[in-house]
């Protein structure tokens, strides 16, 4: 049997209720997420439920797509989003392997693609 453990968040930023800075869906710290480096990341909300995980080579700009995109799986549930945790992962077999784990292990609501557990 493989034993997988779900890695401990490099980054966690949270949404703030009344940002005083430019702000997308009332994250204003995307600063601290890595403009270079891959990884997954995972959107929660305020219940601490996973919505959606998805995994990048570049991660901020991946993760800020989502809150403009139009074709983003997230479109109708940005607002939903209060908590946005990444955790740097280099090896894109390993981000593979721990994005869909985490989708079915955690049961993430939005996720579609990579769903095993229907």
């Amino acid at each position: 049997m493989i034993q997988i453990t779900i890695p401990t968040p490099d980054v966690t930023i949270h949404k703030q209720k009344e940002p005083e800075l430019s702000h997308i869906y009332g994250f204003t710290d995307f600063h601290l997420i890595s403009r270079e480096t891959g990884g997954i990341f995972m959107f929660y909300n305020e219940r601490d439920e996973l919505l959606f995980v998805g995994k990048a080579r570049k991660l901020r700009p991946r993760i800020k797509k989502h809150f403009e995109d139009t074709v983003s799986v997230m479109k109708n549930h940005r607002s939903e989003v209060t908590k946005i945790e990444v955790c740097i992962v280099e090896d894109p077999v390993h981000r593979e392997i721990y994005e869909t784990f985490i989708i079915n292990e955690l049961k993430a609501k939005y996720n579609v693609d990579k769903v095993l557990y229907k």
